[in-house]
């Protein structure tokens, strides 16, 4: 059972840029034309979104902690701001990395975490409308104002599985009529309605060393943190949750949504 049934098509380019920042350069960095290549790229910032993702999109994130996991990665782990951009063609996303690139060399080496999306591979009609048709979309930043940052890789065990047993993992298993694990989707339950969550994959699965297989990034409100760190306890439970057994996190890093470029630095 080939991974041929998988769809390659490519719906959404994606790339969060992670920014370490050295104090004495912060003046200099906030007066950079950042803003300047989102408005000639037609970005719209997520800030202000009232309908869900917008098809060119820019997002600001100031730190505000980070936890380490077991794949160390010092970039994302103590980056001071992370810059989101998206569009449906890989072209703008591209463009935009190697602009923030150039307008902030030599103080910042800006960290680019790529990623693309694909459409849903395990998702039936009636688990799309389990965990997908009463999902929290994205919201304005006053009301959503915490993002979350967790890249992951599955390990080698995965991905010698193949795709019919690779997507087990996402259901309930049962013995005798008794559930036995919730797997992934009812692990993750109580975060369908308070958590907008979004996933790029990496364009090759498994993602060459160094890369991540997935960026997974959430928001919420103030109220509702608890309930993300909830979700990810669930799903680190390999009892509740043995698709875990396969999976290696990199940093969590938590950010708090800010309105404009100059505000990252204020």
């Amino acid at each position: 059972m080939g991974n041929e049934v998988l769809s390659t098509e490519v719906l959404r380019h994606g790339a969060y840029i992670c920014l370490t920042v050295p104090r004495e350069a912060r003046a200099r960095v906030a007066s950079a034309a950042v803003p300047a290549v989102a408005a000639r790229l037609k970005l719209r910032n997520e800030f202000d979104t009232e309908g869900g993702h917008p098809p060119e999109a820019i997002a600001f994130l100031r730190r505000i902690d980070a936890a380490g996991g077991a794949i160390a990665d010092d970039a994302i782990l103590e980056a001071d701001a992370v810059v989101h951009v998206a569009s449906g063609a890989a072209g703008p996303v591209a463009e935009f990395c190697i602009e923030v690139t150039r307008l902030l060399a030599p103080a910042v080496r800006p960290h680019v975490l790529r990623g693309v999306v694909y459409p849903k591979e395990y998702t039936s009609a009636a688990m799309n409308q389990f965990a997908y048709a009463h999902q929290r979309g994205q919201e304005r930043g006053s009301s959503m104002p915490n993002g979350f940052l967790l890249p992951l890789s599955k390990t080698p065990a995965w991905w010698s599985k193949d795709w019919m047993e690779r997507h087990t993992y996402f259901l309930p298993r049962y013995d005798a009529g008794r559930m036995v694990s919730e797997g992934h989707t009812l692990a993750a339950a109580a975060g369908i309605r308070c958590l907008m969550r979004r996933t790029y994959d990496h364009e090759t699965h498994p993602a060459p060393a160094g890369a991540y297989d997935f960026l997974t990034y959430f928001e919420c409100a103030d109220a509702d943190v608890p309930t993300f760190h909830e979700v990810c306890a669930a799903l680190r439970d390999c009892k509740r949750n043995p698709e875990w057994e396969f999976v290696l996190e990199g940093p969590c890093w938590h950010g708090r949504r800010v309105a404009t470029w100059a505000e990252l630095f204020a």
